[in-house]
């Protein structure tokens, strides 16, 4: 029977053939509209709560952009809903706090896997269930940064629930097992996509650095929430983002040639 276009997914009120099979999913919803200037065409699809969709193509690939929003309950909504309308491959493109004293502002952060410490994952699977990105995503990631002699680091990060709670103590014990960084999604994106059966990784911007005491910093009105290192690095990351796709599509459709 054939799927019925009508019916919307209730978060992202998105339906079959919305979205692609290729998806970058942001955090930020205004970081989408920063990020589909990479793409030819992009046509918002939908906008609801805090998840906006749009949808174009990069180098003839389709591929769409999704927001999720902060954390990851959110995160894990937005990949339920991005599979059951046939995405695929998943990368999110966000910001991180770096651990590691040489991760600076502006740094790209290529996760190979999350440490879990978020209540979400655990409705899916226990803690010894790990939260692992799709080597050949990290693979493809990872060859773009190196090739475009990019700042990047690779390696586990981890993923918090409480941003105000991350104080210097709690962060030095990351530190000391060298996770790279700190973010608020990516184990929920490794640890269903890998229930799921589909590709998953994430490239994060370095926005500050907790062993160095700086997070986000504080914004006056009427001043823009990213610093200008910043949003150079989401562009980066989105480049990058985008070839790791067309590297990982060509390869797959050379396999069944």
């Amino acid at each position: 029977m054939a799927a019925n276009k009508d019916v919307l997914q209730p978060h992202l009120m998105v339906g079959k053939g919305d979205v692609a099979e290729h998806v970058l999913i942001p955090g930020d919803p205004k970081r989408v509209e920063l990020m589909a200037t990479h793409l030819s065409n992009p046509i918002k699809v939908s906008e609801n709560r805090q998840f906006v969709t749009v949808s174009g193509h990069y180098k003839g690939l389709p591929v769409s952009i999704v927001s999720s929003g902060i954390g990851v309950p959110a995160m894990l909504i937005t990949v339920e809903e991005l599979l059951r309308v046939g995405a695929k491959i998943l990368i999110r493109v966000g910001t991180t706090g770096g651990l590691q004293p040489d991760v600076k502002v502006g740094d790209l952060v290529v996760a190979t896997a999350s440490v879990r410490t978020d209540g979400g994952t655990q409705m899916y699977a226990p803690l010894g269930y790990p939260a692992v990105a799709s080597r050949d995503v990290v693979e493809a990631l990872s060859s773009y940064c190196a090739r475009s002699g990019l700042r990047f680091h690779e390696g586990v990060v981890w993923t918090s629930e409480a941003y105000y709670a991350e104080t210097l103590d709690v962060a030095k014990r990351w530190h000391d097992l060298n996770v790279v960084s700190v973010e608020m999604e990516t184990s929920g994106l490794f640890v269903l996509s890998s229930i799921k059966g589909v590709k998953a990784g994430a490239i994060l911007v370095c926005d500050g650095n907790l062993i160095y005491g700086k997070k986000k910093s504080e914004v006056l009105r009427g001043q823009k929430p990213y610093e200008p290192e910043v949003i150079e690095g989401v562009h980066r990351a989105t480049e990058a983002s985008l070839e790791a796709l067309l590297e990982i599509s060509r390869k797959s459709s050379s396999k069944t040639v």
